[in-house]
């Protein structure tokens, strides 16, 4: 059975050097977005979810040159999900006398009442959003128009080809053509910064 993406290790070991922009620009543009919506959904304001996420990013920063990839162990995106559920938890139990009667104390009991297995799968499919809509963004402005349109109506919108082809004007088999060529650099795209099980 497939877990799913997790982030690549080469990734993390390019994260180690600290003149590496790239690999921490390709990391903020995946994770960050990421902890903050995560966050966001479990009840917190746009400025404390933003604070929060923040401090998630800080903890890695911190933990990364110490950090020993071994998948035997767990997955990065596993261990980054312990890290912003953590911090979560810190967050309310220090907020946890300004939050009486605020209905704050309810988003606290929720996440402490909901299981962790739970909370991880969520985690997961979000991680597997992510990647996707961060590679279509990447690959977008790199096809002709008809050819996005094609996949993107065809394989996101599952509109039949041949609805598809004369909404865009190409032939049946050029939509296949298209859709292939999308999907072949969406997966190349993402197989750069994760690995598949």
């Amino acid at each position: 059975m497939s877990q799913g993406p997790v982030t690549n290790p080469s990734l993390l070991l390019r994260l180690r050097e600290p003149d590496d922009a790239s690999a921490w620009d390709t990391f903020l543009e995946l994770y960050e977005p990421l902890v903050f919506g995560f966050l966001r959904k479990r009840g917190l304001q746009e400025a404390d979810a933003r604070d929060v996420t923040q401090d998630v990013l800080q903890s890695v920063i911190g933990a990364i040159k110490k950090l020993e990839y071994d998948r035997s162990k767990g997955t990065f995106r596993g261990w980054l999900f312990q890290v912003a559920r953590s911090k979560l938890a810190n967050y309310f139990k220090k907020n946890a006398k300004q939050a009486q009667g605020s209905g704050q104390t309810v988003v606290h009991q929720m996440l402490a009442e909901q299981p962790a297995g739970e909370l991880e799968k969520e985690w997961d499919q979000e991680v597997e959003k992510r990647l996707f809509s961060w590679a279509c963004q990447q690959i977008q402005p790199q096809v002709e128009k008809s050819t996005w349109d094609a996949f993107w109506q065809n394989a996101v919108e599952n509109k039949p080809a041949s609805e598809v082809a004369q909404a865009v004007g190409i032939s049946v088999g050029a939509v296949y053509i298209a859709k292939s060529r999308v999907i072949s650099r969406i997966r190349t795209l993402i197989h750069e910064v994760s690995e598949f099980d």
